[in-house]
């Protein structure tokens, strides 16, 4: 009894196979003993109950099966009574399954806990590179249009202060639009007009010099596609005032076959350089609606973004 006492208490201490040996050893106790006393039956009981523990559900089960036919063999073998087998045997076979199964029910809960802790990982990252993507789509181009109206107003203040003044207004009104959008885009409620955006992009390519062409006839689109579209636009046209040192640029939208397509196409001096974040994050954002996303070099830059009608 005491030596089954410091082996009880030592198996709370172990897992795995280490624990095998604690499983042994309580059930050569019982082997031992069974011939003189038939109450060591419960060494064989609490030798199941260990089983759980030693591995996996399957392991664990033929684990048992072979402690029950150990029971069987040393019946068998030495003749032993009902008053051995039935409870070593039965209150073993109950008591080990009990225990595998409930352990099991541990670890299939313990791995949907993980499972779920990571999902909710995962959407604090996804959260973060939205904010990321939108913060950049909305300062980059706000900040572009306010330091090209303000070096126009600090050009023509001597000249035409009047219209100097007008730009220094456009700058304040940008400015107060462009916090509103970044407290709603860290909020997450954007809802982006197209409309509403080819007007701002008309403005800021006419500000930087450039001669726009544009085709947008109204359209009607699902609220996803028109704010995906938006900050496309958004995006494209910063990067022709910023780097394409263009002098025309055209913007085009049409809808066809179930699909929108959005154009913007520049005669400045296209360049194969790596995506940067803005057209990274664009493309994600398109991609996610079922879309795609091209870029063509040739006499320009010529960026075409094709979305679906319908979310996937």
């Amino acid at each position: 009894m005491a030596l089954f006492l410091v082996l009880y208490f030592w198996g709370y201490w172990l897992n795995g196979r280490k624990l095998l040996w604690i499983v042994l050893a309580i059930t050569l106790l019982g082997i031992g003993f069974a011939p003189f006393n038939a109450g060591v039956a419960v060494y064989f009981i609490y030798a199941a109950s260990f089983l759980c523990n030693a591995g996996d559900s399957r392991f664990a089960f033929r684990l048992l099966l072979l402690l029950l036919a150990i029971i069987g063999l040393e019946t068998w073998a030495l003749h032993l009574g009902p008053q051995f087998w039935i409870p070593a045997g039965l209150f073993s076979l109950l008591v080990g399954s009990v225990n595998i199964h409930y352990k099991e029910r541990r670890r299939a809960t313990e791995k949907l806990l993980r499972a779920q802790d990571e999902i909710e990982r995962m959407a604090k990252i996804a959260e973060r590179e939205r904010i990321a993507r939108d913060l950049h789509d909305v300062l980059g181009h706000t900040l572009s249009v306010i330091v090209i109206k303000s070096e126009l107003a600090a050009r023509i203040a001597e000249k035409d202060p009047a219209r100097a003044i007008r730009e220094i207004q456009d700058v304040e009104r940008i400015s107060r639009d462009a916090l509103a959008q970044v407290r709603s885009t860290v909020r997450g409620y954007q809802d982006r007009s197209l409309q509403a955006e080819i007007q701002q992009a008309t403005t800021a390519l006419e500000s930087a010099g450039v001669k726009v062409s544009c085709d947008f006839p109204p359209a009607k689109l699902p609220s996803p596609q028109e704010g995906v579209l938006a900050l496309a636009l958004r995006e494209g046209v910063t990067n022709v005032i910023r780097h394409a040192k263009a002098h025309s640029c055209n913007l085009r939208l049409q809808q066809a076959n179930g699909a929108c397509e959005l154009e913007i196409k520049d005669d400045g001096c296209g360049q194969l350089a790596p995506e940067g974040v803005g057209l990274s994050g664009m493309r994600q954002r398109v991609e996610a609606l079922g879309g795609s996303l091209r870029r063509e070099i040739s006499s320009g830059t010529r960026l075409v973004v094709s979305l679906p009608l319908a979310t996937p």
